[in-house]
């Protein structure tokens, strides 16, 4: 039997602000631009899981979408969607930019996708039309 990979989309609508507290506000405002208004901003993020394993015989699935759509929705979208991503605690000391948080997505759900038998490939987070940021491997 030969590995496949499967990838899945979701969206969830979450605000941040572009901050960092190591900075004074003018530095913010240089490199973080409008994003760094403090009364922050909001995306409707686009979220990419790519798993991948061995196909189970008796399902035909590399693991059922229902699984899969639970692990992502408990790990991830319960936790930011319709949130303000500065006060998650996982980013008390780190910028709540999209980068960020493809990592943050990414630790979060390994461990859970371990369990249940297959490995996480990649995180692909489209932030707006023209800004989509990965981690590991997303592309087919």
């Amino acid at each position: 039997m030969s590995a496949v990979s499967v990838t899945r989309r979701y969206g969830f609508p979450a605000a941040h602000v572009l901050r960092s507290p190591a900075l004074a506000d003018e530095e913010n405002r240089r490199i973080f631009g409008k994003c760094a208004n403090p009364a922050g901003h909001g995306h409707d993020y686009a979220l990419e899981v790519r798993i991948g394993g061995e196909v189970d015989p008796r399902t035909g699935h590399l693991l059922p979408p229902r699984e899969l759509d639970r692990a992502v929705r408990e790990e991830v979208l319960d936790r930011f969607g319709w949130r303000l991503l500065n006060l998650d605690p996982a980013f008390a000391h780190e910028v709540p930019t999209t980068e960020n948080l493809a990592r943050l997505a990414a630790r979060l759900l390994a461990p859970r996708l371990e369990r249940a038998g297959v490995r996480l490939l990649g995180i692909r987070i489209e932030e707006t039309g023209r800004n989509a940021f990965a981690w590991g491997e997303i592309d087919g």
